[in-house]
């Protein structure tokens, strides 16, 4: 494996229901490397939106430790996490949560303008993403002129823009159908040779587990099984 930038260790989260304690993830031992073109695969509920809201500092493990690019995440306060997704951690899901009064440049550049670039920079780092996405020549339309397939480049520009580390995808195909199923996974994966971002997706779709070098399998919270390519 190349150099680890996330590690959990005896991890577990629980939630507390109805006075009970309802555990989503019991005991994760995990780890990945830099590069990494990993998928958490499992069934609704399994935990796998659990394990990645952890990994991107949205959650907290309730039990154990979950060490991302040298931050432990239950010791952040809100500044502190935010500033790790800021620069570090790009998200898409499977709702592409654009914004529809602006235009696909300006719903890229947003990702950047939280941080100290210059309008010359973010320009730049804007045209480039859109490049990496084959969607350079549609930057002045709204999101309602775009595809479903579209918007899905849309949202994998505004996560890679900043050129994070880490790439968190929850079900990023769940509204595409197959073709742009399939063009929407090879450009991830384009995009993670070229920038050697770290991809963990969360999915239960077939077309998806077809790309990985490696899946993890979860049910019921825990790790079932795992493999690698």
């Amino acid at each position: 494996m190349n150099r680890e930038i996330i590690s959990l260790k005896n991890l577990s989260k629980s939630y507390n229901i109805a006075g009970k304690p309802f555990y989503a993830l019991k005991e994760i031992n995990l780890s990945f490397g830099e590069g990494e073109f990993t998928g958490i695969v499992g069934p609704s509920g399994s935990g796998k939106t659990t394990l990645l809201n952890i990994i991107g500092s949205l959650d907290s493990p309730s039990i154990g430790e979950a060490i991302v690019l040298e931050k432990n995440i239950s010791s952040l306060n809100h500044s502190e996490s935010a500033r790790l997704r800021n620069y570090n951690i790009g998200f898409i899901f499977q709702v592409f949560n654009l914004l529809p009064v602006y235009t696909v440049y300006e719903n890229v550049e947003f990702a950047l303008l939280l941080q100290n670039f210059s309008q010359d920079e973010r320009n730049k780092l804007v045209l480039q993403a859109l490049k990496w996405v084959g969607l350079e020549n549609h930057k002045d339309k709204k999101p309602d002129k775009l595809s479903g397939g579209e918007s899905q480049r849309v949202a994998i520009a505004r996560a890679i823009v900043k050129k994070p580390k880490i790439l968190l995808a929850d079900e990023p195909t769940a509204n595409l159908d197959a073709e742009n199923a399939h063009s929407i996974l090879k450009t991830m994966k384009k995009i993670n040779k070229e920038l050697g971002t770290t991809f963990i997706f969360s999915t239960h779709d077939e077309k998806v587990m077809k790309y990985l070098n490696r899946t993890i399998i979860l049910k019921d919270g825990n790790i079932e099984k795992e493999t690698k390519k």
